[in-house]
């Protein structure tokens, strides 16, 4: 079973981030599981969502607390929260970042996530909303799922700047460094 944790803050699109990969995935014929945690539920605040993937039915239904994959949309959560705890050894790290970020014994992959998500309208300066570049970036980091099946899910799902959804997911799996 694959266990992803994906944290954000709240506004940037974690629980649907977390959706959109399941979808993806599903897509592909894999059983899935997507739910989100909040603590204090407004803007800015703490968030983590969670993906699960596997090839037979899930029955597990917990929390994720040692996943395989980190989804980071606010590299800040990594100086005001420890959210690598948990990750299991060998594990990944795709976070949201202009620069590269050192995480001792982690794999760790950065994408500007931020700056595509404005170039493509989706959100503000103060809010960009990052999640269908993140999950672009998530299918060029791992392989695990394809970026057409990521276009499809937000087709799907996503109901509003569909197209400039697309776009920012399609560079970001580009961009990946």
């Amino acid at each position: 079973m694959l266990e992803i944790r994906i944290h954000g803050r709240g506004g940037q699109g974690a629980v649907v981030a977390s959706r959109l990969l399941a979808l993806a995935f599903f897509k592909e014929g894999k059983w899935v599981q997507s739910f989100p945690t909040f603590g204090a539920e407004r803007r800015g605040a703490p968030v983590a969502s969670f993906t699960r993937v596997d090839k037979e039915p899930i029955t597990l239904r917990c929390g994720i607390t040692e996943p395989d994959i980190l989804v980071v949309l606010d590299a800040t959560l990594l100086r005001d929260a420890d959210v690598t705890q948990g990750l299991k050894e060998g594990g990944q790290a795709i976070i949201n970042s202009p620069h590269h970020v050192d995480l001792e014994g982690i794999t760790s992959y950065t994408v500007d996530a931020s700056t595509i998500a404005l170039n493509n309208d989706l959100g503000t300066l103060t809010y960009p909303i990052v999640n269908t570049a993140m999950v672009g970036a998530f299918s060029g980091a791992t392989k695990l799922v394809s970026l057409d099946s990521v276009v499809e899910a937000i087709k799907e799902y996503v109901k509003e700047k569909t197209q400039e959804n697309i776009v920012a997911a399609e560079e970001a799996w580009r961009r990946l460094k």
